[in-house]
């Protein structure tokens, strides 16, 4: 990679909203890929739009509120007004590039067999079974909201669904909004076959209310004619929270969510085909202003349902399964707390599979020798396992300790509802620290050997969640080190009495010693580049927005340290400056499975030094937030999270190139082996759990 003179360069540090969008721009060249199996090719157009609904909702909706704050101090008016209208531009020069993609797809999926219909063009046969499911199934969940001109109807338009704004014409003409049911109904209607059952036909539920809307006003209205079409409305995802004393944190946390539905507006998306005067009365009755992102787009809205688009064709048409690995390690041992007494165990999720670990509280919940569980609760499965555990464990007289993080954004509902149940059976649940987000993943046992209370912990970098487990990347490690399950469990006494003094030695604990730590290591590669041996830095993250710590990584590029960064969302840190980050090389990697983990390698001198951490490079995770990171101290757990790390930067198929103009250019193959690291690591892994079933050795 060619480095960038500084002198050109008026910025050291990348707009984070805007390295996000080049982050999803990478998802969107997944779904334009023609070498990835056709429907998941779809489901990358569903992760894409899920992914911007998050972004509008999330970070433009800071961008605006920091604008209509600009007289406050510390505020920038002027950049942030140029910031908003730079994503604006993006985001439509991005949504330009999805219809274009999506028309491309329901072509290749013609090829297969699989035919994305509308109603107009089907045969009568056809016609006449969706007239029956529409009467049936569609018609009795329609409810029109009538348009009344004194009215703002924004506080009725739920922003997790998409709805049709309708106009009947006659001798009066009437609006309404129209919710499409997707949250009752499947999205994708699939006809039966007609002639042959090779052919396969789907109808989009838009489509089919589309097509027979006017049987839902005929019967109370006069028009000569109905038209309709999609709109969709994102808010801000923020809410206020009263301090209101005499309500209990659950209550104040319910009501706070249920001011979300009546936030602020941060996003109309709207058929670009509506009518002017249409379009002006719709932004007119939802309260839409000139702050407000306008996007004018194709005929369907929430495609975040199309990563459930259903393969109805043959397997190969997504991706091939890859049955989750045993952990030799835990199979050669009757039970997880004598395999963790032999040596600590490392998983990889979704390579591994989970229910390592829903075993390991499972079992904890009634061994007569386990007397307590602690553990952290940020997202977990709707059907939680876990849970149940929990549960069973205190029927069974355990002590159970529950720090559930009740503001997870989009899982306040679920945590709320999980946190009553428990309490209900006698767990005690902890609500947190009120400044700080509890992040950690952790999960730590007291057992009761020869007379003494043994301590037993999980320390990961992804939540306790079984659904994402399968397709999020995430390690997990399990240990009975003294020192490091005695610093977990001070964990839990910080969260509940964090005034007072605690001290870690091992672990990297935000907001207390994390940046502190790293700022360290950091700084122990430089001596050694400047003592003329080797300074070596590799980090693989979520999102570098962390403006001291991206300066860290500036200034040791400056004294030699070669650092590489695998960050597979926002970047601000810019690489390839001359003689300012010209040591610096990030990549990024989007693939079937989401890249997840956060994990440090500090050469060390030839001796590394390797963590796995709960948190991100950002200034939220590090001084805001309960995170905890602990190093790997077992030789073959060091080697084998290198080798994973060192396969990701050999990979030749899903590997990008961040640099300084986000052009996110795949790194070039050369005449290397095409290598698909997510593919590999599985066959790394394979491999390895294999050996160590067996005792051999490479």
């Amino acid at each position: 990679m060619q480095a960038v003179s500084l002198e050109h360069k008026t910025i050291t540090h990348f707009a984070k909203e805007l390295s996000w969008l080049s982050f999803n721009e990478r998802v969107l060249q997944e779904a334009k890929d023609p070498a990835n199996p056709i429907i998941e090719r779809i489901r990358f157009l569903g992760i894409f739009s899920n992914n911007l609904d998050e972004f509008f909702q999330v970070r433009v909706a800071d961008v605006k509120r920091r604008i209509l704050l600009n007289n406050l101090p510390d505020t920038n008016f002027d950049e942030d007004e140029a910031l908003l209208a730079d994503i604006q531009k993006k985001v439509l020069e991005l949504g330009k590039k999805f219809n274009a993609i999506y028309a491309q797809i329901l072509k290749d999926l013609n090829e297969h067999n699989i035919h994305v219909k509308q109603p107009e063009v089907l045969s009568d046969f056809h016609k006449n079974w969706l007239a029956n499911y529409f009467k049936d199934q569609v018609l009795p969940h329609l409810l029109p909201m009538m348009i009344n001109e004194s009215k703002d109807y924004s506080d009725n338009i739920n922003d997790t669904m998409t709805y049709l704004f309708v106009e009947l014409n006659g001798e009066k003409q009437h609006h309404a909004f129209l919710e499409v049911p997707t949250d009752r109904l499947n999205r994708f209607v699939q006809l039966p076959p007609e002639k042959t059952r090779r052919h396969k036909t789907i109808v989009l539920l838009d489509d089919v209310v589309r097509f027979f809307i006017a049987d839902v006003f005929k019967s109370f209205f006069k028009f000569e004619r109905i038209d309709a079409y999609s709109m969709k409305l994102t808010r801000d995802a923020e809410y206020n929270l009263d301090d209101e004393l005499e309500e209990g944190v659950l209550d104040t946390m319910s009501k706070g969510l249920k001011q979300r539905l009546y936030a602020e507006p941060v996003r109309l998306v709207y058929e670009e085909t509506m009518p002017e005067e249409m379009l002006k009365l719709m932004k007119k009755r939802l309260g839409v202003t000139g702050q407000d992102a306008m996007i004018p787009a194709g005929r369907y809205r929430n495609f975040r349902d199309f990563i459930s688009f259903p393969n109805v064709g043959r397997g190969y048409l997504e991706n091939k399964p890859l049955p989750p690995l045993q952990s030799a390690a835990f199979s050669k041992y009757s039970s997880v707390f004598r395999a963790i007494s032999a040596q600590d165990i490392l998983l990889y999720y979704p390579y591994h599979t989970f229910n390592h670990m829903l075993e390991y509280v499972r079992q904890a919940a009634f061994d007569p020798r386990v007397t307590q569980i602690k553990v952290n609760i940020y997202r977990v499965a709707k059907q939680s396992r876990l849970i149940a555990s929990l549960v069973s464990a205190a029927k069974n007289g355990k002590k159970v300790t529950v720090m559930v993080e009740l503001k997870a954004r989009f899982d306040e509902q679920n945590n709320i509802e999980w946190a009553k149940l428990m309490s209900e059976y006698g767990i005690k649940v902890m609500l947190g620290i009120p400044a700080l987000k509890v992040h950690s993943k952790l999960c730590v046992v007291h057992r009761k050997e020869k007379g003494k209370i043994v301590k037993y912990a999980h320390i990961g970098t992804g939540n306790f969640h079984e659904k994402t487990a399968r397709i999020y990347t995430d390690f997990s490690l399990f240990t009975k080190h003294p020192d490091i399950t005695e610093e977990c469990d001070s964990v839990f006494r910080f969260i509940e009495s964090s005034y007072l003094p605690f001290k870690f030695d091992h672990l990297m604990i935000s907001p207390l010693n994390a940046r502190s730590k790293i700022t360290e290591l950091i700084d122990d590669e430089i001596k050694h580049s400047e003592q003329g041996r080797s300074g070596k830095v590799t980090i693989k993250i979520n999102n570098l927005v962390d403006k001291q710590l991206v300066d860290k990584l500036y200034e040791a590029s400056r004294k030699g340290v070669k650092i590489r960064l695998i960050v597979r969302g926002m970047c601000a840190l810019i690489p390839g400056l001359h003689q300012f980050s010209d040591n610096i090389k990030i990549i990024s990697i989007v693939d079937r499975f989401l890249e997840h983990p956060r994990v440090m390698i500090f050469d060390n001198n030839g001796e590394p030094r390797v963590f796995i951490s709960s948190a991100d490079w950002m200034t939220r995770n590090l001084d805001h937030r309960v995170e905890v990171g602990t190093p790997i101290y077992a030789e073959h757990l060091k080697k084998l999270i290198i080798d994973v790390i060192e396969l990701q930067f050999k990979d030749r198929t899903k590997a990008r190139v961040i640099d300084a103009e986000q052009k996110n250019l795949y790194v070039r193959r050369g005449n290397r082996k095409k290598i698909r690291s997510q593919i590999a690591i599985y066959d790394h892994l394979k491999k390895w759990e294999s050996q160590q079933l067996t005792g051999t050795k490479e």
